[in-house]
C-alpha cells in the first residue's frame, strides 16, 4: 500500500512511518500541502489538519483513496467539512498507532467489498439486460416461480432480495434436509429446482414453505396451491432438464440469433451452409428478420 503523511509534527509522522514501514508498506512524508504530488497515486493519505492549506483541494484529488484525519480537536473546520468534502475518518491526537493501523485495515477491506460488489452489480446487470421483465413479482414470501428460463428465475430472486435488502442463500432440493428452515429468517432461500421433486414429495414441501422466506423455482407448470408467478418463453434453450433433437436446436439458435449475427456468421457456427440454412428457415416455417450487427 501506497502512504502519504501530511504532517508537521515530525516525532509523530517518524512514529507511523516506522510502524508501516514495518508492515511492508511504501510510506512518504510531507509537511506542507504544497509538496503534494498529485500525479502520484496513493491508497491512504493521513492528513493533519493543523497544517494551513485547501484540505478540499487533496480530497478531490483522491477521491478515491482513504483519507484519515489528524486533529487536535473537533470542529466545523477540522471535521465537519473535511468529512462532507469525501475524507474517510478522523483520529484525534494524542492516539495509539495500533487504532489507526485498525482504521485503514478496515477501510481497506470496506473498499475491497464495494469494488467486489460493484464488479457483482455489473456482472448481474449484463447477464440480466436481455432477460424479460416482469411487473407481478408477489409482495410477500413465499412463492414459486414457473418458467424454462432459469434465467428469469434469477432475476426475479435478485430484484427480491435487493427489495427486502437481505443475502440469498441458494438450495438444491438435495440439500433441503441438511437446512434448518425456522433458523433461516434473515436470508432468503432460493430453491431452484424444485420440479425434480416427485408430485407427493412437492405437497409435503409446500406445507413447510408457509410463512417462510422462499422462492422456488421450476421449469415447468406445477400443480400445487402455492402463490405463483408464470412466464414461460419461446426459447427452449432455457430448458434446463431437457435433450433437444439437431433440428429443434437448429431452429431455436436461428430464431433466438438471427437478429445478432448476419447469415454468413449464423451458418457457420452452426455447422451448416448458407443454403441449408435458408431450407431450415423454409422448413420451420421461420420468418428472417434483419440482422441489427452492424
Amino acid at each position: 500500500m501506497n502512504i502519504l503523511i501530511i504532517e508537521d509534527e515530525i516525532y509523530l509522522a517518524q512514529k507511523i512511518i516506522l510502524r508501516f514501514q514495518d508492515n511492508g508498506h511504501n510510506v512518504s512524508h510531507i509537511t506542507n500541502l504544497s509538496d503534494i504530488s498529485y500525479d502520484i497515486y496513493y491508497d491512504t493519505i493521513l492528513l493533519s489538519t493543523n497544517i494551513t492549506g485547501n484540505y478540499e483541494k487533496v480530497i478531490q484529488k483522491y477521491s478515491s483513496s482513504i483519507i484519515i484525519l489528524l486533529v487536535t480537536y473537533i470542529s466545523d473546520a477540522t471535521v465537519t467539512k473535511p468529512i462532507q468534502n469525501g475524507a474517510c475518518d478522523y483520529m484525534i491526537k494524542p492516539f495509539m498507532i495500533d487504532e489507526l493501523t485498525r482504521k485503514i485495515e478496515h477501510y481497506e477491506q470496506f473498499n475491497i467489498l464495494q469494488k467486489e460488489n460493484k464488479m457483482i452489480n455489473n456482472y448481474l446487470n449484463f447477464m440480466f439486460h436481455s432477460t424479460p421483465n416482469t411487473s407481478d413479482i408477489p409482495d410477500e414470501l413465499p412463492f414459486l416461480i414457473e418458467t424454462n428460463n432459469q434465467k428469469i428465475a434469477d432475476k426475479i430472486v435478485f430484484k427480491v432480495a435487493k427489495r427486502l435488502n437481505i443475502p440469498i442463500k441458494l438450495i438444491s432440493v438435495k440439500e433441503l434436509n441438511k437446512v434448518d428452515l425456522n433458523r433461516s429468517k434473515n436470508q432468503l432461500l432460493y430453491i431452484h429446482d424444485f420440479h425434480t421433486l416427485k408430485q407427493n414429495i412437492k405437497t409435503l414441501m409446500i406445507q413447510k414453505f408457509d410463512k417462510l422466506n422462499i422462492i422456488l423455482s421450476s421449469t415447468k407448470s406445477e400443480n400445487v396451491d402455492f402463490k405463483k408467478v408464470t412466464i414461460m418463453t419461446n426459447n427452449k434453450i432455457s430448458t434446463i432438464d431437457s435433450i433437444l433433437t439437431v433440428n429443434d436446436y437448429i431452429k431455436q439458435i436461428t430464431l433466438n440469433f438471427q437478429t445478432q449475427y448476419p447469415d454468413t456468421e449464423l451458418s457457420r457456427r452452426l455447422g451448416i451452409s448458407r443454403k441449408s440454412l435458408w431450407e431450415k428457415r423454409k422448413k420451420f416455417g421461420i420468418e428472417k428478420k434483419r440482422c441489427n450487427t452492424k
